[in-house]
């Protein structure tokens, strides 16, 4: 068979043609060219050691290595660092067959459900077969092509499994191709079979050269923007709602400018928290589910929202039920077409800077009215005082007006740890949370403005994903005056604490402050109010007898997990895992903690019991979680019947 004229060629085995490749991409950004992945990450196994490990090995001064201790944390990591750097780089992460692929899966969901690009490449089954089944070989009976690595396929942007060599000269292309593309971006998946790993193929030289992927500022069309500006000149009472298409465009000057020029409020998502650096009166923080009380009765009265680069999820939209004037309507500004025409709205497909500024020379010499501005500024000074007397950590809290909080060292309430970290921020900080409490209390108080920063990954809510992300974020941070403060609850820690040693393997500078409160306290408070009975959410000991019976056993009450908190040393998790820890409960223990923290290097934990059952003052947003519509518990009933009349809340907006 005649062979395709490749012209210079260059014979390298499938590994290390896919490094030499992944080496040479590049991308350009408002005119700054970076690398694109600059760095690979890993675990070796047996399907991937030989042939891509090989290849790490001999091409490692031009794609260093960085080694785990769990895929799925080395992937959070790579997210992590691509959040951080606004999509223009990420990190390629290597697997090895079967456990060490799937251990990718749930960051691969977290990837794309963010729009956030990473590179995957696990190690696959043999294609010959003749050596099978292999070791960790699914062998699914639907086919002999099936792997696990198919479990990649929903969760992935862009999947493709390499069977011959020459396959790479359309799949790498293609994959980077989706990768620089902040529409499409998320999980990119090349599965590479352990075999074809190591076989070689005369490869062109030109396929190597370098190649540099332009990250697009997508133009706004003339009529959108125009379409958009009337409804803002007819609306009399305007909120805009900020997401991280904000903070990706790198648009906070043009939004902080637009509101000033309008008065139009501006309320933040989770992923849109530190949109607003140089806050005004218009300023209303967060929204939604865990935001500012006040900004949510702003919400519920307002005629448009203009919601830019959003997913609209349901923590910002309560379900449904936060838009309560029966004339609201919509407008958007978002790349993704699929984002934009939620609610029905009138949308904008372009980039958030290049809009808002075409948005403002549409719409300029409008002015919210006075009154209008005057309920902002009422709402925006109410919810200041509430909130600073909340998280004020020199007031003493009296834990008698929490009955079913038991007694512990606790001192200070989670939200006064963070009126704490507060305190020691400074610009150029990043905090970063993901699931379970963390993230809703740092929406509702921390001060994201004047250079701080939120990294808030909740489109997935992912716990495990925070320890990993901080490693992410500080390889993105090189200037060590910034601090990088990863804040978590026990129960966080708990299920993924393993890529401390990573982080001091490679001397990451990172705070973690973990809020010890016994357990999954968030999933308890909701479990109270759509359940109304705690159930397997605190840490406790289970009482006297077995966890498992036969049926027909049990004579009277099972045992529960109802003893006493379980008795479980952090401190020396932490240090056995190569940090430095400490144990802070008091304000004074807590602040000197975090001061000395800042001057050390490699990862620092300090650990600080906080009150159970104490939260910020509430949203007062409704959220649609159903509880059980029949149950022999007497008070389920009451609790149905009050969910049901919530229901009423929920709107359809076309």
């Amino acid at each position: 068979m005649t062979k395709p004229n490749y012209g210079a060629t260059e014979r390298l085995t499938v590994g290390q043609a896919v490094v030499r490749f992944i080496a040479a991409q590049y991308t350009l950004a408002d005119g700054v060219k970076r690398r694109f992945i600059p760095a690979a990450m890993g675990i070796f196994g047996h399907g991937n050691v030989a042939g891509l490990g090989q290849a790490l090995d001999q091409y490692n001064d031009i794609l260093p290595f960085v080694q785990g201790r769990n895929e799925q944390g080395l992937t959070h990591a790579a997210i992590g660092f691509a959040k951080a750097t606004n999509r223009t780089q990420t990190f390629a992460v290597t697997a090895s067959i079967g456990p060490g692929a799937l251990n990718m899966v749930t960051p691969a969901g977290l990837a794309t459900v963010n729009h956030l690009p990473v590179l995957l490449i696990p190690g696959d089954s043999y294609t010959t077969r003749r050596q099978g089944p292999v070791l960790q070989q699914l062998e699914h009976p639907l086919g002999p092509d099936i792997s696990v690595n198919d479990a990649f396929r929903p969760m992935a942007k862009f999947f493709d499994r390499i069977t011959r060599p020459e396959q790479l000269l359309y799949s790498l292309p293609s994959a980077f191709r989706v990768l620089a593309n902040p529409v499409e971006t998320g999980a990119v998946v090349l599965a590479l079979p352990q075999d074809i790993q190591s076989h070689a193929f005369d490869f062109p030289k030109e396929f190597f050269a370098e190649r540099v992927w332009k990250i697009r500022r997508p133009i706004p069309d003339r009529e959108d923007i125009g379409q958009v500006a009337t409804l803002i000149k007819e609306a009399k009472k305007p909120v805009i709602i900020a997401g991280g298409g904000v903070i990706y465009s790198q648009a906070t000057v043009q939004l902080e400018a637009f509101a000033n020029a309008t008065g139009i409020p501006v309320a933040e998502t989770f992923g849109g928290k530190g949109a607003i650096q140089s806050a005004g009166e218009w300023h209303l923080m967060g929204l939604g589910l865990e935001g500012s009380p006040e900004t949510n009765k702003l919400v519920a009265e307002a005629d448009l929202i203009l919601a830019i680069g959003t997913r609209l999820t349901d923590f910002a939209t309560g379900s449904q039920s936060m838009f309560q004037n029966p004339d609201v309507k919509f407008a958007s500004i978002n790349i993704a077409e699929h984002d934009a025409i939620k609610q029905g709205a009138v949308a904008i497909l372009g980039d958030a800077r290049l809009s808002l500024i075409a948005l403002a020379q549409a719409v300029s010499g409008y002015k919210i009215s006075s009154q209008w501005a005057g309920k902002i500024k009422s709402g925006v000074n109410t919810w200041a005082k509430q909130l600073a007397e909340a998280i004020n950590p020199d007031t003493v809290f009296d834990k008698k007006t929490l009955p079913d909080s038991p007694d512990t060292n606790a001192v200070i309430t989670q939200g006064q740890l963070i009126g704490l970290m507060n305190e020691s921020a400074k610009s150029g900080d990043v905090i970063i949370a993901a699931a379970g409490g963390a993230p809703g209390d740092i929406q509702k108080a921390w001060d994201a403005t004047q250079g701080k920063f939120a990294h808030l990954e909740f489109g997935f809510s992912c716990m495990g994903y925070e320890i990993p992300a901080g490693i992410g974020v500080r390889l993105a941070t090189p200037d060590q005056s910034k601090r990088v403060l990863v804040f978590i609850g026990d129960g966080t820690f708990l299920m993924a604490p393993t890529e401390l040693v990573t982080a001091a393997q490679e001397a990451i500078n990172m705070t973690v402050v973990v809020s010890e409160n016994h357990g999954y306290q968030v999933i308890r408070r909701l479990q109270m109010w759509r359940v109304g009975h705690d159930f397997g959410n605190e840490f406790r000991y289970r009482q006297d007898g077995p966890s498992v019976v036969e049926a027909g056993e049990v004579e009277g009450r099972a045992p529960r997990l109802e003893g006493e908190y379980l008795d479980i040393d952090l401190i020396k998790m932490a240090e056995g895992m190569g940090a430095k820890a400490f144990y802070a409960t008091t304000p004074s223990e807590i602040r000197s903690a975090l001061a000395g923290a800042r001057k050390m290097s490699g990862p620092v934990v300090i650990v600080v019991p906080t009150i159970q059952h104490a939260n910020l003052p509430a949203s007062n947003v409704w959220w649609d979680v159903a509880p059980a519509e029949v149950s022999t518990q007497p008070w389920v009933a009451a609790i149905r019947k009050e969910y049901e009349e919530g229901l009423a809340a929920q709107r359809w907006h076309a």
